[in-house]
């Protein structure tokens, strides 16, 4: 058994994308919650590759099996999927720049594959280039949703770790 795998910061940062997920289950504005950041997190910071997907998918459904189930589950976890790879990068250089470009681009990368699987399946939206257009453009307000919320929930992720980090998980020399 890998001794690492219980190690505190490897707890801490389960206990941390559990709790984040916690957040979809709580009354919130549409699309301001923590599940880009969940992702980004957990490919920054979990340091078995199996783990990083395992782990925030394993949160994602069971706050799925609570909320319910929607025809385009498949693009919200293809974009989280490709979210923690966005992490995973992170992780070789976690510099804050580096962290606020990652959450940018997993904010357009849920818009875009979200609201593509939208267009796709929903027949409200006509099959021609116009309709996807007018998708895109419909979901514009959540969009700011989304944005507002991965970059806050980063901000608390990241930060609340790097935080314990720093104070608690890495023992402190003691000055006598």
């Amino acid at each position: 058994m890998n001794k690492n795998l219980f190690n505190g910061k490897l707890v801490f940062a389960v206990v941390l994308i559990l709790a984040a997920a916690f957040t979809r289950l709580i009354p919130h504005y549409p699309n301001f919650t923590a599940v880009g950041a969940i992702a980004l997190f957990g490919g920054t910071y979990l340091p078995n590759k199996k783990l990083a997907f395992i782990v925030p998918f394993a949160a994602m459904i069971l706050t799925d099996l609570i909320i319910g189930f929607h025809p385009t589950m498949w693009a919200v976890y293809l974009s989280f999927g490709l979210i923690v790879m966005i992490g995973m990068q992170i992780s070789k250089n976690k510099k804050i720049t580096n962290i606020i470009i990652g959450a940018l681009s997993a904010s357009v990368l849920f818009f875009v594959i979200t609201n593509f699987a939208q267009w796709i399946t929903d027949p409200f939206y006509a099959k021609t280039g116009a309709g996807l257009a007018f998708c895109y453009t419909m979901a514009i307000p959540f969009f700011s949703a989304t944005v507002l919320g991965d970059m806050f929930y980063v901000a608390v992720l990241f930060g609340a770790f790097e935080l314990a980090n720093a104070k608690i998980l890495i023992p402190q020399k003691v000055k006598i």
